[in-house]
């Protein structure tokens, strides 16, 4: 059975974990989670500001030279920045879909590796990367893994980079305008989770970071970033986001065709929407 929609939910919005056995018994479900909507992906998540970007280079001291692992790069949202950058990265993905996205896209970058596979099961390259890339994608890995493993792919004194994008949403107005239909399809869903709230939640995440042991010197810094959708992508955009994807799919076009005519009413084509971008940044000890 998949994860209910409340904790996919958790997943996405970076909330408390999930209970360990579903890290440990579901790898294959999270390999193909974002499989059948690689494309809307690619094309509908909001991007990382390039503020944002040159900020890690600078806190994280990359050298120009520096060789980058990447985990879950997806369709390589966060991967071409760094490619343009010049550095060498191996990125890996457990989603085929998404990983032919990322080389497709990075395929005019020669230092760009694209492995077809999960970081619980690649083979530790040890002390080999300058950083460690984790971009809206750490709290997929098992909590027994991520930190350890991490530090043992670190050189001395490697930077551990967490980049975040939480899921652009309405103002206030429209997700209340949206509320009634929510209520009907998807009750789980319902509610406005202002960036206070997602800023706490993240800052959980990067805590856990320095609880393990592996991890000292966080930096962080945010922003909130605007990105304007026609109604069509707004809707394919939260086709792509963990609780919607957990949806029976009538239950999901019930919900999509209400959200759709509400959103219709209410806005004149094009729907403005925020999101929180973060990045934390940690140093192995």
């Amino acid at each position: 059975m998949p994860p209910s929609s409340k904790t996919m939910q958790d997943l996405e919005n970076s909330q408390p974990w999930p209970h360990q056995d579903w890290y440990r018994n579901d790898l294959t479900q999270r390999k193909s989670w974002y499989g059948g909507v690689a494309q809307a992906y690619d094309q509908a998540r909001p991007r990382y500001p390039q503020a944002l970007i040159r900020r890690v280079v600078e806190l994280a001291q990359l050298p120009a030279d520096a060789k980058i692992l990447e985990l879950g790069c997806g369709p390589g949202i966060a991967t071409r920045p760094f490619a343009q950058l010049g550095y060498s990265m191996v990125c890996l993905e457990p989603s085929q879909a998404a990983c032919q996205l990322t080389q497709q896209h990075c395929a005019a970058y020669p230092n760009i590796e694209v492995h077809n596979t999960s970081f619980e099961e690649w083979p530790l390259e040890a002390q080999e990367f300058h950083a460690v890339l984790a971009a809206t994608s750490f709290h997929w890995i098992d909590p027994e893994i991520r930190h350890v493993k991490a530090a043992a792919a670190l050189r001395d004194r490697g930077s551990l980079i967490l980049l975040w994008n939480t899921p652009p949403q309405p103002s206030y107005e429209i997700s209340q305008a949206l509320e009634a239909v929510y209520q009907i399809h998807a009750p789980s869903l319902a509610g406005y989770e202002d960036h206070a709230f997602h800023a706490e939640n993240l800052n959980q995440i990067a805590q856990l970071v320095i609880d393990s042991g592996q991890f000292q010197h966080l930096l962080s810094e945010q922003l909130i970033s605007e990105v304007t959708y026609s109604i069509d992508n707004y809707l394919m955009l939260l086709s792509t986001l963990s609780p919607y994807i957990a949806l029976e799919p009538q239950q999901r076009e019930a919900l999509f065709t209400d959200l759709q005519a509400v959103l219709e009413e209410t806005c004149d084509g094009n729907l403005l929407t925020s999101y929180l971008s973060a990045f934390h940044i940690a140093r192995k000890v």
